[in-house]
């Protein structure tokens, strides 16, 4: 009897342990409440997502630069365009000679902006405006400086170059000299075609284009040299009388009146001879 007592105190040790098993399985459920905190170090994590937003406020402040860099494009664009040319200065036109830059203006064409230089030539009256994109173009250039001046002065000096061609021809490269706005080949042309007052006349068509070559010539010099036309004129009159074919004309020139004058003292002494023989 007292066995079979025993027998049942041991199922209910039994018994225990299996009661202690749901006990383990809580354990089990308090495992994924402990990856809760892991989530901490993901929350770090956000922090370093914000850092690569910041890179590209710091990339955009480059973009600002180049902004600011465009207009000073700009500005150089325009200052080759206008080929260091400013207002209130004088230049050489080749078509029309010395003029005035007045302004620099811009006016819009066909919908496209424009930046013309207005230039002013006072002895012709007249006012042009000149794209400054087309300058080099058109060939107009600054005043000559005074060694290139006094070069064109030395040419007047030379001796006169005439071809043997026909006059329509040479008028074609006299008039292609004078409207190359080239101060030297401008003074060619006055030397070439000037006639001193022991030479003949010259035509219609040579003193129109000595004219012209001569007012170039002169408006230039007088610029140069801040003086007026007049004196440049006489100064290049008198550079042209320095010239040996203006000096061996002048020599000719009495040469041929003292021979003119000899001829007719022989003449008078045969005449009177004869007169005398008749007597007799």
């Amino acid at each position: 009897m007292p066995n079979k007592t025993a027998k049942p105190a041991a199922k209910a040790t039994v018994a225990k342990p299996v009661a202690a098993k749901p006990a383990a399985k809580p354990a089990v459920t308090k495992a994924p409440a402990a990856k809760a905190p892991a989530a901490k170090p993901a929350a770090p994590k956000a922090p370093v997502a914000a850092a690569p937003a910041k890179a590209p406020v710091a990339v955009a402040k480059p973009v600002v630069k180049p902004a600011a860099a465009a207009p000073k494009v700009e500005e150089k664009k325009v200052v080759t365009q206008r080929q260091g040319f400013k207002a209130n200065e004088f230049v050489v036109y080749p078509a029309h000679g010395v003029g005035q830059i007045l302004a620099i203006e811009e006016q819009e064409i066909a919908g496209a902006k424009l930046e013309l230089f207005v230039i002013n030539f006072i002895k012709d009256k007249m006012t042009l405006r000149v794209p400054t994109a087309k300058v080099a173009n058109v060939g107009m250039r600054k005043l000559s400086e005074p060694a290139l001046v006094k070069r064109a002065l030395e040419t007047l000096k030379g001796r006169a170059r005439v071809k043997r061609t026909m006059w329509s021809r040479r008028a074609q490269e006299y008039e292609a000299k004078i409207n190359s706005g080239d101060i030297v080949a401008i003074a060619e042309v006055v030397r070439d075609l000037y006639r001193s007052e022991s030479q003949p006349e010259q035509s219609y068509s040579e003193r129109q284009l000595y004219e012209a070559a001569l007012d170039r010539l002169s408006r230039e010099i007088a610029v140069v040299q801040h003086s007026t036309e007049t004196e440049a004129v006489k100064e290049i009159e008198a550079q042209l009388a320095k010239s040996p074919r203006r000096t061996g004309a002048k020599s000719e020139a009495a040469e041929g009146e003292a021979d003119a004058d000899a001829e007719g003292d022989s003449d008078e002494t045969e005449g009177g001879a004869t007169v005398a023989d008749e007597a007799a």
